[in-house]
């Protein structure tokens, strides 16, 4: 009788209540751990090409040619898009002017609301996913526990239809049954993991952001000069004159 029990025993009796809960359980994980690994390399792959375009960005002689440079390529990262819509809100405050109602509060203002959009479209953008990573993290022990729950049930009645309640028959139906709240936790424990690590990229990855906004707005709207915390970034060099160059 020993031999007989296990995760195999256990699929050949469970009923489609317990199938049920076993499919929902599945497609959580694979669901999760899909939106796991491909966030995860989109994360890293998007990093790598904002730090270079951050160091190439500050390293330019002029806006015009961070300009030159944005227009000879696609904005594949974040900071990329927010200078690209700084570039072009400039490049149509200059043409236009306050003419068009967009700009109606004032050039500040306008660049202002554009940084801010271009902000906040990033964040929406970073958060896809992460709901259902969440649910998964949440949801799962229970689904699990009720899957348990269930299949002790079920294992307690065919044991008093049958009669026999010793040890040795309640122990192994009701021990097959806790396979649901084990599979529960593997799919709970990964999905929380993966959402707290994502939770805290995004964190610091929209505070830079925000950061390199308040220098775009200098080098634009005001014309200063600053000092980014947005990273390993400095401030864009003025051309000196031929006899100053090294």
């Amino acid at each position: 009788m020993e031999k007989e029990l296990g995760f195999a025993h256990f699929l050949a009796q469970v009923d489609g209540v317990g199938i049920s809960v076993l499919v929902l359980l599945l497609a959580l994980s694979v669901a999760s751990w899909y939106l796991i690994l491909t966030k995860g390399i989109a994360n890293l792959l998007e990093s790598q090409r904002a730090e270079t375009f951050l160091k190439r960005f500050w390293n330019a002689d002029s806006l015009q040619e961070v300009n030159a440079t944005l227009s000879g390529q696609p904005a594949d990262n974040a900071f990329a898009q927010l200078a690209q819509l700084a570039l072009n809100a400039a490049a149509d405050s200059e043409k236009h002017g306050l003419q068009k109602l967009a700009a109606a509060g004032g050039t500040s203002e306008f660049f202002t609301r554009i940084l801010r959009n271009g902000i906040d479209q990033e964040a929406t953008r970073v958060e896809n996913g992460l709901t259902l990573i969440a649910s998964a993290g949440s949801a799962a022990p229970y689904i699990g526990l009720f899957g348990t729950v269930w299949g002790i049930y079920h294992a307690l009645v065919q044991i008093g239809l049958s009669g026999q309640g010793t040890l040795d028959k309640v122990a192994g139906p009701v021990g097959e049954a806790l396979i649901m709240t084990a599979l529960g936790l593997a799919v709970a424990i990964p999905a929380v993991l993966a959402y707290n690590a994502f939770v805290r990229r995004n964190r610091i990855w929209l505070t830079r952001l925000d950061a390199f906004a308040h220098d775009l707005f200098a080098l634009i709207a005001v014309g200063a000069k600053t000092n980014s915390s947005a990273g390993e970034v400095r401030p864009l060099r003025v051309v000196p004159p031929a006899e100053g160059r090294k």
